[in-house]
């Protein structure tokens, strides 16, 4: 809960902690994202003579919606009606898990997002400007759906568009996420693909792109082929997730099919669509094409593998 602090009382360096003086009490002069991206255009200076891994998990915008001042102040007044978030600002839980309050909500929204264009530039400049941009692939992506935590007011900006659902839903608004790739000679700029991937397929396509044989079972599949415009790609026979806040959530997609399942640990309601015909998943179809849903009940029981850990 600590990372989702953007003015903190200390950063992790590895296994140092980092002090952070202007934060301390009700002090806010160093903008934590502000020195982590530093770190991160470092890295890059560090090892541009060999090749490099970097993972930069942006931490904006998230759950607090605070901005650097020369950023929030470009956009305030500019999104009204504003949302007046009330927060935590003092006392025993004040940095230790709740926001703190923003009277400027989408003000400071739509800061973090320009905030964050702006270190993506900075980061693809970087590498340009080291002269490494044609042997290098940047990947960009979200971990999940538009949250409601913090003031954020996604229905404001309509941030999942035409989609269902918010993150911990299993609907396509809180797992269907935009991923952009770049890669100069590589990828051709402005192609889109409807190949249907998760996150568990990024770590066999990083070992196909380096040629790097995986020793060990993953559930993943390289999409390095879909990046290159290739015809021959393997696709996954079905995508499962599940998610064991609010009661229990399932979900299977297979082919443009999927069956969703919530409240699995009381009372199950099942929801199948169609979502090459049905991308707002608005129609349940479980009553219509029984076949389908019977067949989609059977994967999702066979899907998950049994665990001591993460229990329904």
């Amino acid at each position: 809960m600590l990372a989702h602090h953007y003015y903190p009382d200390y950063l992790w360096e590895n296994d140092k902690k980092v002090i952070l003086k202007g934060n301390q009490g009700h002090n806010k002069e160093q903008y934590a994202p502000n020195l982590i991206h530093k770190k991160a255009l470092s890295f890059i200076d560090d090892h541009k003579a060999e090749p490099f891994f970097l993972y930069y998990p942006s931490i904006i915008p998230h759950a607090e919606l605070f901005a650097p001042k020369e950023y929030l102040n470009k956009f305030k007044g500019k999104f009204n009606p504003e949302k007046n978030y009330k927060g935590t600002d003092d006392g025993e839980l004040y940095k230790k898990g709740r926001y703190g309050s923003q009277p400027n909500s989408h003000a400071a929204f739509v800061a973090m997002i320009t905030l964050l264009d702006d270190q993506v530039g900075e980061i693809v400049q970087k590498v340009k400007d080291l002269g490494l941009e044609e042997n290098t692939i940047f990947i960009f992506t979200s971990d999940n759906g538009p949250h409601k935590e913090g003031g954020a007011d996604p229905d404001y900006f309509n941030s999942n568009g035409n989609l269902k659902g918010y993150k911990r839903d299993l609907y396509e608004g809180g797992i269907r996420v935009p991923m952009i790739a770049k890669w100069k000679g590589k990828i051709a700029a402005g192609t889109t693909t409807n190949h249907p991937s998760a996150f568990w397929d990024v770590l066999p396509t990083f070992a196909d792109v380096l040629k790097v044989d995986t020793t060990f079972k993953t559930d993943g599949i390289s999409f390095l082929p879909t990046l290159l415009q290739q015809k021959i790609q393997k696709k996954h026979d079905y995508l499962y997730w599940e998610f064991h806040e609010l009661n229990g959530r399932q979900a299977v997609l297979k082919d443009n099919w999927k069956l969703v399942k919530y409240n699995v640990k009381t009372k199950p309601d099942f929801f199948l669509f169609n979502i090459q015909k049905d991308i707002e998943e608005k129609n349940d179809l479980k009553g219509i094409n029984t076949a389908k849903f019977e067949e989609l009940k059977t994967i999702m029981a066979n899907a998950r593998t049994a665990s001591e850990d993460f229990k329904f």
